[in-house]
């Protein structure tokens, strides 16, 4: 475990290779919760994400003798980045082994900051055993992406940029995936104000710090499932989770389409870009039952694709009730979509998409359904369209997001 001034000493260390990413309030978070919210904005760090911290911090501690020989890491993603980054900036051999089908994004990524990149395994787990194979066979250096001490302390150096900024804060908001970055920032935070909570969030579908906090011990989870890539992990971190424990107040978890929620928000009214993993920590402040309180969500990451980013848009737009789609039975005669067309006019409700099919319900004969997808501005929006469909003499049902975001 480690002490204060071990984290001060790694800020130096960092020094200038790091952005110092500034505090950002939140008015719309802050609004939507009752507290006053900061955001963490570590999208904005040199390689997209905070793991460039704990990577580079790992690397510059080595000995001479492990920086001639060089380090091997195993990453399909951010921690890829880091290691890349830091080994470029320290004139140190970078080897990263990534599974075959990492898109091509993210391979040139990596070798853009001078790294050998070898593409082995289908997945991550036999990518990182050709990893440790080949540290064996040629002496480099392992550096993992959360469970080691050095990274932890290079995260950890987060927190002490958040206290500068904001040093009476009651709550810190952490991501967690393999538990490195809650390890750093809780025990840096804790050290520097006692009084701090730390909260972490975790995805729905892949809570493996709560799994192993309710069993009194590490467990390994059957499946990861979310969209949440970056935290999808089965087993949480020997070391970390000691720190957990140690220093973590309490985590909660958030749903993919909670996800979805927050990330239309920060796109739409912060006009920030951050990947599903990065989020996290935004979309927990909804399962906070207290008011008035300062609270910095971190912001981990930002790398995230085009085509993850404008399905992640059209999904947050059903979550907050901005696209409305709902089925109707008609009477199969002339007139009938008018009518419905009529009724959406006067409540100002955009049609996006409509199907109309005569042989849905073959158990009435004289009836046809209409599928209609709108445009609103809200729940209460769509109570209004509901309403008045009533009264015109037809019956609606909503179709729920899980139908609709499975098309």
């Amino acid at each position: 475990m480690h002490k204060l001034y071990d984290f001060i000493e790694a800020r130096e260390r960092l020094g200038t290779v790091i952005e110092k990413t500034k505090l950002i309030h939140s008015n719309v978070f802050s609004d939507e919760t009752g507290n006053d919210v900061y955001i963490k904005p570590e999208n904005l760090q040199k390689t997209g994400s905070f793991k460039l911290r704990g990577a580079y911090n790992r690397i510059a501690k080595l000995t001479e003798e492990e920086k001639l020989k060089g380090v091997i890491a195993a990453s399909a993603g951010n921690h890829a980045q880091g290691v890349a980054f830091g080994a470029q900036k320290l004139g140190i051999k970078a080897i990263i082994v990534m599974p075959k089908h990492t898109p091509l994004i993210k391979v040139e990524a990596t070798r853009k900051f001078g790294a050998e990149v070898i593409l082995a395994g289908d997945v991550y787990d036999e990518a990182y055993t050709y990893a440790r194979e080949l540290q064996k066979k040629e002496g480099y250096t392992f550096i993992h992406p959360f469970d080691d001490e050095d990274v932890i302390e290079g995260q950890g150096t987060i927190a002490l940029e958040v206290l500068e900024e904001v040093p009476d804060a009651d709550i810190i908001m952490v991501p967690v995936g393999g538990g490195g970055l809650i390890s750093g920032v809780a025990s840096a935070a804790k050290l520097k104000n006692p009084q701090i909570k730390i909260i972490g969030v975790e995805p729905e579908g892949a809570a493996s710090a709560i799994a192993a906090l309710k069993s009194g011990h590490i467990v390994e989870l059957e499946e990861a499932n979310t969209i949440a890539d970056g935290t999808a992990v089965k087993r949480i971190g020997d070391t970390t989770f000691e720190y957990i424990k140690k220093y973590v107040d309490d985590i909660v978890t958030v749903s993919d389409y909670e996800l979805m929620e927050a990330f239309l928000l920060l796109v739409e009214k912060h006009k920030i870009v951050a990947e599903n993993s990065g989020i996290l920590s935004v979309a927990g402040l909804k399962k906070l039952n207290i008011k008035g309180k300062k609270i910095i969500s971190i912001l981990s990451g930002g790398n995230i694709d085009v085509l993850t980013i404008s399905s992640m848009i059209n999904k947050g737009l059903i979550a907050r009730g901005r696209i409305f789609t709902f089925s109707v039975d008609l009477p199969d005669k002339p007139g009938q979509l008018v009518a419905v067309s009529k009724i959406l006019s006067a409540q100002n409700a955009n049609v996006i998409r409509l199907e109309h099919n005569q042989f849905k319900n073959l158990d009435r004969f004289h009836e046809v359904e209409l599928q209609v997808t709108v445009e609103t501005n809200g729940e209460e929006h769509i109570k209004k369209i509901i309403k008045n469909f009533k009264e015109k003499g037809y019956i609606i049902r909503r179709l729920n997001s899980q139908e609709i975001m499975g098309d």
